[in-house]
C-alpha cells in the first residue's frame, strides 16, 4: 500500500471535544487552531485489522517484522493555512523516508510518514511524523539527566493535569488504540511502568503555548522531538524556550525532567505563495 487517501467535510464538533478535553473555550472563528488537524481525516480501520498492541497490522505505516514495537519520535508540521469548517478537505499520506540502524539495544527502522492535506485546491497543511520501530526491551529515545529541575524563571508556560480519563478522551478523538495508553499490563510487557502520555498530546501542548501567547503557526514549520517517554498520571509542564517562545517550547514531568522539544521557523515558501496568491 504506498498510498492512503482520506476526504472529509471538516466539522466543528472535534474542535469542541478538544476543547472540552483542554477544560478550555473553543476557539472562536470559522478555522481549526493550528494542530488540532490532528482531529480529522483519520484512517478508522476495522477492529479486525489491529494487530495486538492496537495497531493497524498492515497500511501506512505497518510494523516491519513480528515483535518490533512501534515508538513516535517526533514530527514537523508546515501550516500554509488553517483549514475551514464546513468545507471538504483531503489528506495524501505516503511513506517518505525508511532507514535501518543498529542501536545499543538490537535494531531500529525509523518510517517517515507524510500527510498532505488540500482544502479548497490549495494545500494548507504538509505535517511529516517520525516512526521508530524498536526491538523488545530496547529503546529509541535519549536518557534523560537525573539531576533536571523545573525552571522557576519561565514566564511563559501552562500546565496540564493528565489522568486515565485524559489519557483515553485523547486516544479516542484521535482514534489511538496503542495501548500503551490505557493498558497498564501492556505498559510493562512493552518496558514501561505505567500509562504513557501520547507524544502528539505532548507536541499539541507546545504548539498550544504559542497559540494562547500570540505566537502564530501559520506560515512556519513547527518541528517537535520526543527525547524521553512521559509516564503516569501527573502535571505535564510546557515552557517556552531558554531563549523565548520565538525560539520554540519544552515539555516537563511533574519533577523536571524534559520529554518533548519543539521549535519553530518561517517558512519562504509561505510568502511566496502568499505574495502570488496561491
Amino acid at each position: 500500500m504506498d498510498t492512503v487517501t482520506a476526504q472529509e467535510v471538516i466539522a466543528v464538533e472535534p474542535v469542541e471535544a478538544m476543547a472540552g478535553l483542554l477544560d478550555v473555550e473553543a476557539p472562536l472563528g470559522d478555522e481549526v487552531p493550528e494542530l488540532w488537524h490532528w482531529l480529522y481525516l483519520l484512517e478508522r480501520r476495522p477492529t479486525r485489522d489491529l494487530g495486538p498492541d492496537g495497531h493497524p497490522s498492515s497500511g501506512i505505516p505497518a510494523p516491519p517484522g513480528p515483535g518490533m514495537r512501534r515508538m513516535f519520535a517526533g514530527g514537523r508540521v508546515e501550516t500554509l493555512r488553517r483549514l475551514r469548517f464546513g468545507a471538504p478537505a483531503t489528506r495524501t499520506t505516503t511513506i517518505a523516508q525508511e532507514v535501518d540502524k543498529q542501536g545499543r539495544s538490537g535494531p531500529l527502522r525509523f518510517v517517515t510518514v507524510r500527510h498532505e492535506i488540500v482544502q479548497g485546491g490549495r494545500v494548507a497543511i504538509v505535517d511529516e511524523q517520525d516512526i521508530v520501530y524498536r526491538s523488545p526491551g530496547g529503546t529509541a529515545l535519549e536518557e534523560a539527566a537525573d539531576d533536571e529541575r523545573l525552571p522557576a524563571d519561565r514566564e511563559v508556560r501552562l500546565a496540564l493535569h493528565v489522568d486515565e480519563a485524559l489519557l483515553f478522551r485523547f486516544s479516542a478523538l484521535t482514534y489511538n488504540a496503542h495501548r500503551i495508553h490505557y493498558d497498564r499490563e501492556w505498559c510493562r510487557q512493552e518496558g514501561y511502568g505505567d500509562l504513557v502520555v501520547h507524544g502528539p498530546l505532548q507536541a499539541l501542548m507546545m504548539g498550544e503555548l504559542a497559540r494562547r501567547n500570540g505566537v502564530p503557526l501559520v506560515g512556519h514549520r513547527f518541528g517537535y522531538r520526543l527525547v524521553s517517554p512521559m509516564v503516569g498520571p501527573q502535571v505535564m509542564h510546557v515552557l517556552a524556550h531558554a531563549d523565548g517562545l520565538a525560539a520554540g517550547a519544552e515539555v516537563r514531568t511533574a519533577d523536571g525532567r524534559t520529554t518533548a522539544v519543539a521549535t519553530l521557523e518561517p517558512l519562504s515558501r509561505y510568502e511566496k505563495d502568499e505574495a502570488a496568491g496561491r
